[in-house]
């Protein structure tokens, strides 16, 4: 696993030529805009929390593959680690670092759908929400690509970045799958067949390894470990929850085992063989 900046593995990281204030004002006011949405969509004051918007498809019980509700205190992680990304890229150091500025507009882009998909849901168009959280999933793959691609200016621009948007795109890639299994519960598709609980367990596994395979690829954990926390409390909810499944629900605990132990190994291999 690769070190973090100012590392001898590390070379000396690359400064733009000018620090304007255009783009780090406008990617602080797009966070700031996906906070409060958030903030407004989960009922805080008075609105229609989530999981009863559009006729409550998005629930911890409605589908097979519904986390239950402590996944979603996953969001203060990420939610905090935008707040201080957001004040970090606008001091000189995040607006002079090259490998910020071309974060920047793959960050903001992931503000305006996070947004935009707390607003789709909210007005109760589950098929448009489907698109919405598959182009954010795409908006952080992006970003990973990024990160992967280029040199961080320091340590703190390392861990900001690495731990929020890591999450981020863990949490997400989950969410696509429960998102997706709502959108097409209310058309009525699979509604009590016997091969749903089979084809829930594929996707389970399925998400388990596009976490091994972005650990194989970052020889990092953050984006599994998130990963992890979904699909195991996929399976808390299929075990204790109304709408219960064994197999979903061991399958679900299975796979977060197996991811986490996996993406482990995978990084601390990839560390030994990295290292001087």
């Amino acid at each position: 696993m690769s070190s973090p900046a100012n590392s001898p593995d590390f070379p000396l990281p690359a400064r733009t030529a000018t620090a304007s204030w255009t783009l780090p004002v406008t990617t602080a006011l797009a966070l700031v805009l996906a906070i409060a949405v958030s903030f407004i969509g989960s009922g805080a004051l008075g609105g229609t929390p989530i999981q009863q918007a559009a006729g409550g498809y998005l629930s911890a019980d409605a589908t097979l593959l519904a986390p239950a509700g402590p996944a979603f205190s996953i969001w203060s992680v990420i939610y905090a680690g935008l707040a201080v990304y957001g004040i970090f890229q606008l001091t000189p150091a995040g607006r002079r670092s090259a490998w910020a500025a071309r974060l920047r507009m793959p960050a903001l882009l992931s503000a305006l759908l996070n947004a935009a998909w707390i607003a789709v849901v909210q007005l109760g168009w589950l098929g448009v929400s489907v698109a919405v959280i598959f182009a954010l999933v795409a908006c952080l793959a992006w970003m990973l690509s990024i990160m992967m691609a280029g040199t961080p200016g320091s340590r703190t621009e390392y861990w900001i970045m690495w731990l929020t948007f890591g999450i981020y795109l863990g949490w997400v890639c989950v969410a696509s799958i429960a998102n997706t299994a709502a959108w097409l519960l209310s058309l009525g598709v699979g509604e009590g067949a016997s091969w749903t609980p089979g084809f829930a367990v594929v996707l389970l596994v399925a998400a388990a390894g596009i976490g091994l395979g972005i650990t194989a690829y970052s020889g990092r954990i953050f984006t599994a470990v998130a990963i992890a926390w979904g699909l195991a409390w996929i399976g808390a909810s299929r075990l204790a929850g109304s709408n219960q499944s064994e197999l979903v629900g061991y399958a679900g605990l299975g796979c977060a085992a197996l991811l986490l132990l996996g993406s482990l190994a995978i990084a601390w291999r990839q560390r030994g063989v990295t290292a001087p």
